[in-house]
C-alpha cells in the first residue's frame, strides 16, 4: 500500500468514525459526510489515473456532482432545522413528530 492510498484510506476511516461517534450537531455530521465524499473522490481519481482509460475518467466528476447535490440538500436541511427548532442539535429532532 502506497503512502497516498494509506493517507486517503485513513482520512475516510477517520471521517466515518467522526460520523459514528460525534453526532451532537447536524453541522458536524454534514462535515464528516463531506470529508468522506472528498476521500472517495480522491480514491476514484487515483483509480482512474492508474487504469489509464478514458472511460473511467468521468466517474470521479459524476461522484463530485452528486456530492455537491448532497451538500446543498444537507445545508437546506440545516437551515430549515435551525429555523424551526432553534438549534442544530440532533437530540432535539424527533422523527415521529410532524
Amino acid at each position: 500500500m502506497t503512502p497516498t492510498h494509506f493517507t486517503v484510506s485513513t482520512a475516510f476511516l477517520l471521517s466515518m468514525m467522526g460520523l459514528a461517534f460525534h453526532r451532537t450537531h447536524l453541522l458536524s455530521a454534514l462535515l464528516c459526510l463531506e470529508a468522506m465524499m472528498l476521500a472517495l473522490f480522491v480514491m476514484l481519481s487515483l483509480w482512474s489515473l492508474t487504469l489509464n482509460s478514458t472511460t473511467s475518467t468521468t466517474i470521479p466528476m459524476l461522484m463530485l456532482a452528486f456530492s455537491a447535490c448532497e451538500a446543498s440538500a444537507g445545508l437546506a436541511m440545516l437551515v430549515a432545522t435551525a429555523r424551526t427548532h432553534g438549534s442544530d442539535h440532533l437530540s432535539t429532532l424527533n422523527l415521529l413528530q410532524c
